[in-house]
């Protein structure tokens, strides 16, 4: 098995990850509906012999032709490389996506990136994958497209036990009420994501909270409320407890702030993780600073109640590295 590789085109691809399965999409979240097309991906090139690799694309295509960026996104390039090591995949490729490429015809795709430059053996794809200018590449086009060129296609629907679909909008929408369980569920692992760690106005210090803040990804829409999290910091894991939203100070733009429990050290400029475990509260107003400290107070204590109770969700969960 070699080294998972990253790469943002197709022009320095490795010769030994040519003529590998691949299997292509937005991803975003790489669910648990999305990880039906992973295994199949995997099943099908470690039967063959050949490397399993994601074609996948930034921004978000939607983000593209909105006049600004608007989605809530689960997972940017970062974390899905992450996802797609932790789940056993060879690499990932993340093509620059703007309004230049997505007039490339579907045909144009298919036959130089497709089977020019990656000499694919088989594709798969989920079954509303759409691909070239004016979206004219369709599984259907895909597979005809494979019959005539020699590689393989295999469209999968992306199912749940209860037959209904899994989707990034779903999970998006759960995050977006606090439903942290629910979101965790249907991804298959605790959803995470990083930021730089910046100044923030001192107040949680002052107030015997002292808080790591993290600047957090465009059009980021997580609820506003108290969470549990665990956090990461290089190698180390630090439970803890974190706020979004400053409903008592000036609210503008609320940072995302991480208490990090017996831990007390400068790390501006780093980069945090941060897992959510589960939702405590959304926010409040309180009549004043001694009955927002209390309040401060049991959300420290009901955090680390659901940090001791949590397990990780499945494998790929564990092996992402928030679980010790």
């Amino acid at each position: 098995m070699t080294d998972f590789v990253r790469l943002s085109g197709l022009a320095d691809l490795p010769f030994n990850l040519r003529g590998a399965f691949v299997a292509i999409g937005n991803f975003d979240g790489l669910h648990r509906g999305h990880q039906t097309v992973v295994a199949a991906l995997l099943e099908r090139a470690r039967a063959a012999g050949v490397p399993a690799l994601m074609l996948t694309f930034e921004p978000h295509p939607r983000d593209v032709f909105a006049p600004a960026p608007f989605m809530f996104r689960l997972t940017h390039g970062d974390a899905k490389a992450r996802l797609a090591e932790a789940m056993g995949l060879d690499g990932i490729i993340i093509l620059p996506f703007d309004k230049a490429f997505s007039q490339n015809e579907a045909e144009v795709f298919v036959e130089t990136m497709l089977v020019e430059q990656l000499g694919v053996r088989g594709v798969i794809v989920g079954s509303d994958f759409h691909f070239g200018r004016q979206r004219r590449g369709t599984p259907a086009f895909l597979r005809a497209a494979g019959e005539r060129l020699g590689f393989e296609v295999e469209t999968l629907d992306l199912m749940d036990e209860g037959e209904e679909v899994i989707s990034s909008s779903r999970i998006r929408a759960a995050l977006s009420e606090g439903a942290v369980t629910a979101a965790n569920r249907l991804l298959g692992y605790h959803w995470f994501f990083d930021g730089c760690v910046v100044k923030g106005d001192q107040r949680g210090r002052e107030l015997g909270f002292p808080t790591a803040n993290t600047h957090t990804p465009t059009g980021f829409q997580l609820a506003q409320g108290v969470y549990a999290v665990r956090a990461r910091l290089g190698n180390r894991l630090f439970d803890g407890v974190a706020a979004h939203g400053k409903p008592m100070f000036d609210n503008q733009l609320p940072p995302f702030e991480t208490h990090l429990f017996d831990f007390d050290e400068d790390i501006y400029g780093q980069t945090l993780g941060v897992a959510l475990i589960g939702h405590i509260r959304g926010q409040e107003v309180f009549s004043g600073l001694d009955e927002l400290i209390a309040a401060m107070d049991r959300d420290r204590n009901k955090a680390r109640e659901m940090i001791a109770a949590a397990r990780p969700i499945s494998d790929l969960d564990a092996r992402l590295g928030f679980f010790a």
